[in-house]
């Protein structure tokens, strides 16, 4: 059974980093596209940002520049840096995968910025 166990998440005030971790057992990351969404209070699950299987990433307009994704196959992990961080960025975030029509979701890590 395939599971995505996301951790990195908590408070942080305005301009700070933090590193997002979602590892990914019963399957091998690089066979899926890894994604990330975030919901904040009140709002839709949003995308974030994914890298495909042949490692291109792609980045929503609110978070290019400030949030990268990358994978570390050796550890199945997929990772989320976001520097930079805003108060508008206060969200659960969700690690993805999908392939062939499969998806699948972690229970997601909370991130709260605030001074």
């Amino acid at each position: 059974q395939v599971q995505l166990v996301e951790s990195g998440g908590g408070l942080v005030q305005p301009g700070g980093s933090l590193r997002l971790s979602c590892v990914v057992t019963g399957s091998i990351v690089s066979g899926y596209v890894m994604a990330w969404y975030r919901q904040a209070p009140g709002n839709e699950r949003e995308w974030v940002a994914d890298i495909r299987i042949g490692g291109s990433t792609n980045y929503a307009d609110s978070v290019k520049g400030r949030f990268t994704i990358s994978r570390d196959n050796g550890k199945n992990t997929v990772y989320l840096q976001i520097n930079s961080l805003k108060p508008e960025d206060t969200a659960v975030y969700y690690c993805n995968a999908r392939s062939y029509g499969i998806c699948y979701w972690g229970k997601g890590t909370l991130v709260t910025v605030s001074s």
